[in-house]
C-alpha cells in the first residue's frame, strides 16, 4: 500500500524540514509528493528529500506543460530520475490559465495537446533518442540528453476530465487527480482505465472544529474552483447547481458572498477533516473507490508550524 504527504511542509523554512522528512517516514509514508504554483518549485524539495529519505519514492502532483521548454523539461526530470532511481515519478498537467498565463506570461493554449506532445518528447528525450520534430505545440531541432537516466521515471497525467484522463491512461502510466470527493473517484477512475496508477492529492485538515474547517476550505474552494478548468470538472462531476451561488457572486465581483454560497456538504465532500481517525477513515473511501496512492496535502488550522508537525503524526497510516 502507497501512502503519501505533500511536501514541502507549510509554515517550516525548506532548509529545516530534513527531520520532519525523516519522521515522516518512519511513520509510515511511503510517498513524498510536491506541487508547484505558487510557493516551492515541483523538484527542489524531492531533490532535498532524494537524499534525506532514501527510501522514499517521491512524485510531482504536478508540474505545469507551459512553464518549460522541452530541453529543460528533459534535463529536470532526467536530474531527478538520477538523483533517485528507480524512486521518482514525474506528474505532469496542464495547470490552468491563472498559473500559465497570468502568472507565468505563457499563452494557455491548446493545453491537451502540449501535456500530449511533452509527454512524447519526454518518452524518446529519456530513452537518449536524438528528438528531431516538429509536435503540434512546439518544434524540437537535434535536441539529445547527455545524460540519460538509468531508470527512466513513470509519467502520471494531472487529469479532471474526460480527455485528459484518457490521455493519462493512453499515454501516461496513470493519472493525478485532485479537488474531488471519494464518491466522485468512482465516476473519474473507469475514464483512465485498468492497471494504471491513480494518485489522488487530497487536501486535509484534521481538527474537531468544524467551522474553523469549513472557513478554511471554503477559501480554498473558492480560489480553486472558480478557475475556468476546475469549474468545468464540477460541472462535468455534476456539482453545478450546489455550486452556482458561489460562481454568480464572484462572477459579480463579490468574493465574500461567493465564499459564504459554498454549502457545507460541499466543504465536507472536498476537504477531510475531522478527528484523525475520522480523516483516515475518510481518505480509506478515496483508496476504496479506486485511489491507488493518496497524497496528503494537509491545510494548517494553525499557522504555528508544531500544529502541522503534529498533523503528520496523527495521520499517518495506522
Amino acid at each position: 500500500m502507497r501512502y503519501g504527504v505533500t511536501i514541502p511542509f507549510d509554515n517550516v523554512p525548506l532548509h529545516e524540514q530534513r527531520s520532519w522528512i525523516e519522521e515522516a517516514v518512519s511513520l509510515g509514508y511511503t510517498d513524498l509528493w510536491s506541487s508547484e504554483a505558487d510557493g516551492a518549485d515541483g523538484f527542489v524539495p524531492l531533490a532535498l528529500a532524494a537524499a534525506w529519505a532514501p527510501t522514499a519514492r517521491l512524485g510531482s502532483a504536478i508540474i505545469p506543460a507551459f512553464t518549460r521548454g522541452p530541453a529543460l523539461w528533459a534535463m529536470s526530470v532526467a536530474t531527478m530520475a538520477e538523483a533517485a532511481p528507480g524512486r521518482f515519478a514525474l506528474g505532469i498537467g496542464t495547470s490552468s490559465d491563472v498559473i500559465v498565463e497570468r502568472w507565468n506570461g505563457i499563452p494557455f493554449e491548446k493545453p491537451y495537446q502540449r501535456v500530449r506532445d511533452t509527454i512524447r518528447f519526454l518518452r524518446a528525450a529519456l530513452a537518449g533518442e536524438k528528438v528531431d520534430q516538429e509536435y503540434e505545440t512546439f518544434t524540437v531541432r537535434g535536441f539529445r540528453l547527455r545524460r540519460v537516466p538509468e531508470v527512466p521515471p513513470p509519467i502520471l497525467v494531472g487529469a479532471l476530465r474526460s480527455g485528459m484522463l484518457r490521455l493519462a491512461g493512453r499515454e501516461g502510466d496513470g493519472a493525478i487527480i485532485n479537488w474531488l470527493s471519494a464518491e466522485d473517484v468512482k465516476k473519474v477512475v473507469p475514464e483512465v482505465g485498468e492497471g494504471k496508477e491513480i494518485v489522488a492529492r487530497i487536501f486535509v485538515c484534521p481538527t474537531d472544529d468544524a467551522d474553523t474547517a469549513r472557513a478554511i476550505g471554503r477559501f480554498a474552494i473558492a480560489a480553486y474552483l472558480n478557475v475556468p478548468v476546475y469549474a468545468a470538472f464540477h460541472e462535468w462531476l455534476g456539482r453545478g447547481p450546489a455550486l452556482k451561488g458561489m460562481w454568480e457572486a464572484w462572477q459579480a465581483g463579490d468574493r465574500k458572498a461567493a465564499t459564504a454560497a459554498i454549502p457545507d456538504d460541499v466543504v465536507d465532500d472536498l476537504l477531510v477533516h475531522g478527528s484523525p481517525q475520522e480523516c483516515r477513515d475518510h481518505v480509506g473511501r478515496y483508496m476504496a473507490n479506486g485511489v491507488t496512492t493518496p497524497a496528503l496535502a494537509i491545510i494548517p488550522a494553525s499557522p504555528d508550524p508544531q500544529w502541522v508537525l503534529q498533523a503528520v503524526r496523527d495521520l499517518a497510516p495506522r
